[in-house]
């Protein structure tokens, strides 16, 4: 927690290394998003854990409205429109031979696979509620599921990219996610952290978490009351 509330200094209080690129809502965004989408696949089929599954994708919508909202309010390095100008920034397939357009392509893919997440979340978890709802049938959970699928395979391409240009690059590309910082000299290119916003959605989510569990143990307890009763 606080690596993702601040990482200004150290251990022994000397200056963070390397510059800022990423602040601490981002970084809290993406390790709940991430940490969302591994907990709702992995009790997808447990009829057991379907609470748990329901209130993870509910957590995965409130966080893809989190996104698009500091994506518009927050500053220049989390804007959405940065996003969509690194897309339309094609890479020349024709000079695919050449190191750099190799790189700049790799990169190109990595970003579109950060778009596709986005893209994808609000689908998959619309054919989720509808299966909760029970407003289709088999189809719909086929639907889901599929969607589901296409989601991780997303989520697989996106790490195979970071680990291939990681190695390219000669660095560690998924580091900025975890401490805000890259590994290079240089002036911040997010001048302020924002902790309160980080630390703010941090404690919405566990509020959240919380209140589901208490109302799933008080339809548990009503529901068992009324067995009794018949």
């Amino acid at each position: 927690m606080n690596t993702l509330i601040s990482t200004e200094k150290t251990a022994n209080g000397a200056p963070a290394a390397g510059r800022r690129v990423v602040d601490a809502p981002i970084r809290a965004f993406h390790a709940l998003f991430a940490a969302c989408f591994a907990g709702a696949w992995l009790t997808g089929d447990s009829e057991h854990w379907r609470l748990v599954h329901v209130t993870l994708g509910y957590t995965f919508i409130g966080l893809l409205v989190f996104r698009l909202i500091w994506g518009m309010a927050g500053p220049r390095q989390a804007r959405l429109s940065l996003l969509w100008r690194k897309l339309r920034h094609l890479p020349d397939v024709r000079a695919l031979h050449q190191t750099p357009q190799r790189r700049a392509a790799l990169q190109w893919v990595l970003t579109a696979t950060v778009a596709g997440m986005l893209l994808s979340t609000l689908p998959l978890t619309l054919s989720g509620y509808a299966v909760y709802s029970e407003w289709g049938g088999e189809w719909l959970e086929e639907v889901h599921e599929l969607m589901a699928n296409g989601f991780l395979m997303l989520v697989g391409a996106h790490l195979m990219l970071l680990l291939v240009l990681s190695r390219i690059q000669r660095q560690n590309l998924a580091r900025p996610m975890l401490t805000g910082r890259r590994a290079e000299p240089g002036v911040d290119l997010v001048k302020r952290n924002h902790g309160g916003v980080a630390l703010a959605l941090l404690l919405t989510v566990l509020a959240f978490w919380v209140w589901q569990a208490t109302q799933g143990t008080v339809n548990a307890v009503g529901e068992r009351m009324e067995q009794e009763d018949d």
